[in-house]
């Protein structure tokens, strides 16, 4: 059976490490001042992966804290997996040159799906798309925006195009803390027949438990945020309790 990763959080904005609500910049938390303070926390507790958004860089559709995330790619040992205003190779290579593990292509899937599959062609599996959805539409821009494009439907012609993972967002579930759209991650990863990892709503180890009952459909992660930033979960024995479950049940 496929492993299951999970990927703290860090999303960066005014070179803050921060949280919205439901994506919205207006409600948003400061939690530091220092992402490469938050990765090593991270790592320290047995973290391999960390999940960084560059949200300055999704509003203005380039990225804006590039530097920053260069910094946590440099000072840990962390597969960073990157997004956020990523929308030329240009943007790729520079990620990519720079250490990071693989970067995200979200709006610009929708946007260009032509350019989107050249760089899937060229990058393979250093390229993750993001489907960030609500109410079964795909948002964009910094979830600012909606589409015209079902999630279903972009993820299948994107498995086809050759993208192994995608990141699935449930808009609505997003910074609440009410758990995760288990059944749409389910949907999406039977449908689509990829590799899945959930974002948005992870609140609690149960969440985490529930997910993983879901590696048989090709859920093979998690993102968590909040729930680690405010001590609702603690990431040192969630992992090692993830560690367990997988070995016991492969």
């Amino acid at each position: 059976m496929t492993a299951f990763s999970i990927y703290p959080a860090i999303d960066i904005r005014g070179g803050n490490c921060v949280r919205l609500k439901q994506g919205d910049y207006n409600e948003e938390t400061v939690y530091h001042d220092s992402p490469v303070h938050v990765a090593k926390q991270f790592e320290s507790e047995g973290s391999r992966y960390v999940h960084v958004v560059d949200l300055d860089g999704a509003k203005q559709k380039e990225p804006v804290n590039f530097e920053s995330i260069k910094a946590v790619i440099e000072s840990t040992n962390l597969l960073v997996q990157v997004g956020g205003g990523i929308r030329t190779e240009a943007h790729i290579k520079q990620y990519l040159d720079a250490g990071a593990n693989r970067v995200i292509l979200g709006s610009i899937a929708v946007a260009e799906p032509a350019f989107t599959k050249e760089m899937l062609a060229k990058y393979g599996k250093r390229i993750v798309i993001g489907l960030d959805a609500r109410d079964g539409y795909v948002a964009v821009n910094g979830w600012l925006e909606a589409s015209e494009a079902r999630v279903e439907v972009l993820a299948s012609e994107m498995k086809q195009a050759g993208c192994e993972t995608f990141i699935f967002t449930d808009i609505h579930k997003d910074g609440m803390m009410e758990g995760p759209n288990v059944e749409a991650n389910q949907e999406l990863a039977e449908k689509s027949g990829a590799n899945i990892i959930t974002s948005g709503g992870v609140s609690s180890n149960e969440d985490i438990y529930r997910l993983l009952e879901l590696r048989k459909y090709g859920v093979t992660g998690a993102i968590i945020g909040k729930a680690l930033y405010t001590d609702v979960i603690e990431l040192s024995s969630l992992l090692q309790e993830v560690e367990r479950r997988c070995s016991q049940n492969d």
